[in-house]
């Protein structure tokens, strides 16, 4: 490796869950991080339902961030932050929304839910495509705590 020019990305792949209803969404998602080059594990999971069961499961990969909507049938996204914020399993994940909404209220009850950032849909593809290549930056700067063998996770 020459330390003049590091990689750009980790080694290991960015572990995500993107939790998320639409699949044309889902596509762009995908798309954006195949564009931008980060080697990631993409889980989706298409409510906040099914997103708690999978970061509920014995022995499962915890993910390096969460990529939430809010508007998702049977348990909406912001449900599902207050949920993953009050589990002091999952609290230390970052949360990115991710979502159509532009709500004031939506938006600060995100932050008070301690959401990492907001993101509003639609995203050009070039803005979205930068802050998934800044996703990737950031992680190499994150140490990932080791897993307990005794976690869940």
């Amino acid at each position: 490796m020459n330390p003049l020019n590091p990689p750009m990305f980790p080694p290991s792949p960015i572990e995500i869950l993107l939790v998320e209803d639409s699949e044309a969404d889902i596509l762009l998602t995908q798309e954006a991080f195949a564009e931008a080059g980060v080697y990631n594990r993409l889980q989706i999971a298409r409510d906040g339902v099914e997103a708690l069961e999978l970061l509920r499961v014995p022995g499962s990969v915890r993910p390096d961030v969460i990529l939430l909507d809010i508007n998702m049938p049977r348990m909406n996204g912001l449900e599902m932050l207050s949920e993953v914020k009050c589990d002091p399993h999952l609290m230390t994940i970052p949360v990115i929304m991710l979502t159509t909404s532009a709500a004031e209220e939506d938006i600060l009850r995100s932050y008070q839910a301690n959401a990492a950032s907001y993101v509003i849909k639609p995203v050009e593809f070039e803005r979205f495509y930068a802050a998934i290549q800044a996703l990737g930056q950031y992680m190499l700067s994150v140490v990932r705590p080791p897993h307990n063998p005794d976690d869940r996770f």
